[in-house]
C-alpha cells in the first residue's frame, strides 16, 4: 500500500510538472523583433528584384554583390551606405528607381535577417575541460 502511494503522489507530480512546463513555455530573444509588415514588403521586393542571384543571404545566393546578411551591423548600424546604394545604383548595381517606401521596406528586411543570424559562422573550439570558446579574429 505504501508503494502505491508513494508512487501515485510521485505519478502526480510529474503530470502538474508536465503541464506547467508545457503551457509556460519558454522566450528566447535576441533582439528579433516580429517579421514586421514593411519587413515581409522588404523581402518581396527583394524576390521581385531577384536580388539573391547578385547577393547572398545567410551565405546562398549568388556571388556577383555583397553577402548580405549582417550589411547593416557591419559599420554600427548605419543603414546610411545601404540606403545610398539602393536609392541610386552603381557601375555593377542597377538602379531599380526604387521609391522611399520601397528603400524603407528593404533596410526594414536586411535589419531583421541581420538581426536573425550572423553569417559568415564564427569560429569555436572546444577546450581539453569541454567548454566552448569562440575564437576571435580581427576581421569583420
Amino acid at each position: 500500500m505504501n508503494k502505491q502511494l508513494i508512487f501515485f503522489f510521485l505519478f502526480v507530480l510529474f503530470i502538474i510538472y508536465s503541464f506547467s512546463v508545457y503551457f509556460s513555455g519558454t522566450t528566447y530573444d535576441k533582439g528579433i523583433s516580429h517579421f514586421t509588415t514593411e519587413a515581409k514588403l522588404g523581402k518581396k521586393l527583394f524576390q521581385e528584384k531577384n536580388c539573391i542571384s547578385c547577393h547572398q543571404i545567410y551565405g546562398l545566393g549568388g556571388y556577383m554583390g555583397p553577402e548580405l546578411t549582417n550589411i547593416i551591423s557591419y559599420r554600427d548600424n548605419d543603414e546610411s551606405i545601404a540606403r545610398a546604394f539602393l536609392k541610386g545604383g552603381t557601375a555593377k548595381m542597377p538602379n531599380f528607381q526604387l521609391n522611399d517606401e520601397e528603400i524603407d521596406a528593404l533596410i526594414s528586411y536586411l535589419k531583421y535577417i541581420d538581426k536573425a543570424g550572423n553569417y559568415p559562422p564564427k569560429a569555436y573550439e572546444i577546450t581539453p575541460y569541454g567548454t566552448v570558446n569562440e575564437i576571435v579574429t580581427d576581421e569583420k
